[in-house]
């Protein structure tokens, strides 16, 4: 049960921080990247910080990103009909877990997780989008512009995209192969529309918004 202070303070903002001081007697749980989170019936998670990578499998075994969970944003098999549905650290992360049974029993916390569902909601339904755009490069290009409001940090060589994501990632996110995909990310860093950092880490520079005169075959 959360305790019972936490009914009488107003909802604030930043939700995150709003939980934490709420729970602040309850460990955070950390994981790293690359490394699969449990899934439990009655159970939500909450991530405090880093991103959580949501997948399903076709029939044919192949991998399908559902989402992103970000900070803030809740996951979860009480959220979902979908089987099989697997959660992945896609960079070190802090989750924080709650029961239904708090949830239920809170305002606040019934508030907060409805207020972030959403915004996944809508990253997913972004992400269903991607499909109907013929051109590979007009499909990566519209998921790197998610990542970007999604995960970018400003730096002044311009948006970083805070978590590594292989050409694998992106390729599986857009229907596409890893091949084709490597194809259309040298083309944009040709054009100067992003960049690769010492990290590995995607930099996003102004012009992605535009087009490239030739589409790669899907």
């Amino acid at each position: 049960m959360p305790p019972s202070k936490s009914d009488r303070l107003s909802f604030q903002p930043d939700w995150r921080r709003w939980l934490e001081e709420i729970y602040r007697d309850r460990p955070l749980h950390p994981f790293e990247a690359g490394q699969s989170v449990p899934l439990y019936p009655h159970e939500i998670w909450v991530v405090s910080r880093g991103v959580v990578q949501l997948n399903t499998l076709h029939a044919s075994g192949d991998e399908v990103l559902l989402g992103l969970v970000c900070p803030s944003m809740p996951f979860g098999l009480p959220l979902t009909t979908l089987d099989p549905y697997q959660a992945v650290a896609l960079s070190d992360a802090d989750l924080m877990r709650l029961t239904v049974t708090e949830v239920e029993q809170s305002p606040q916390l019934s508030k907060g997780i409805v207020r972030h569902l959403v915004r996944r909601m809508q990253q997913t339904e972004a992400l269903l989008a991607l499909v109907n755009q013929r051109r590979v490069e007009d499909r990566l290009r519209q998921l790197l512009r998610l990542l970007q409001r999604e995960v970018g940090q400003e730096t002044p060589a311009g948006t970083r995209l805070t978590v590594r994501l292989t050409h694998q990632h992106l390729a599986n996110a857009i229907g596409s192969t890893r091949v084709t995909v490597t194809r259309a990310l040298g083309q944009f860093q040709d054009a100067g529309w992003l960049s690769i950092d010492r990290s590995r880490h995607i930099v996003i520079h102004e012009g992605l918004e535009t087009g490239l005169p030739t589409a790669a075959p899907a």
